[in-house]
């Protein structure tokens, strides 16, 4: 497997990836000429040709930013679930999907491309997580919740059943959500309000 990212969520990964068995066999970052890696791997530009068969996870934690290297990624994208996770048999796991230490994911979720669920967060049964959005830590989506693209729900948010989230939002830490929020919103509190479109 190779990663593309050398920061914090980068070391999370190759966490998930170590426990799950997995080989690392190369990271790639922006900052390369810097020195960065994680753990033992030393990051270099990204390459194309190299080792052009193995799967690829992009370990960077800002939606938007994974967006961007995404697009320009030509390998094949990896999973990278943690054995303490607890994902159920009927759910649909986007490409580059990671899921970190001790989640939980119901039945009948459906998880885009490249979303991450951060450590011990709960997406309850027939959840929609849409492309690159982000699950914070201790996150609590209860049942039927819709999450758009790009969305960052924040650590220890609780999001209520049926409620539909829009597309490139952010979820202020600790918030708990009792209605629909439209796109393009920041939103915190108890309950949460719009406190600035973007």
């Amino acid at each position: 497997m190779l990663i593309y990212g050398a920061g914090g969520h980068a070391k999370v990964v190759l966490s998930i990836l170590s426990a799950c068995g997995e080989q690392i066999s190369g990271m790639f970052d922006d900052n390369w000429q810097n020195g960065r890696g994680a753990g033992r791997q030393t990051a270099r530009a990204y390459d194309p040709m190299f080792m052009p068969s193995e799967q690829l996870i992009v370990a960077i934690g800002n939606n938007l930013d994974r967006r961007r290297v995404v697009g320009v990624v030509k390998h094949s994208f990896g999973l990278a679930i943690h054995p303490t996770a607890v994902i159920e048999s009927s759910v649909r796991v986007g490409a580059g999907v990671v899921i970190v230490h001790n989640a939980v994911v119901q039945a009948d979720c459906c998880l885009g491309n490249h979303v991450i669920i951060n450590t011990a967060a709960i997406v309850d049964h027939e959840c929609v997580i849409g492309d690159f959005a982000h699950i914070g830590p201790g996150a609590v989506l209860c049942g039927g919740v819709c999450v758009g693209e790009y969305t960052l729900v924040g650590a220890g948010s609780v999001v209520l059943p049926g409620i539909c989230i829009g597309r490139e939002c952010v979820i202020g830490a600790g918030s708990v959500v009792v209605r629909d929020m439209p796109d393009f919103t920041k939103v915190a509190g108890n309950p949460a309000k719009v406190i600035h479109y973007t």
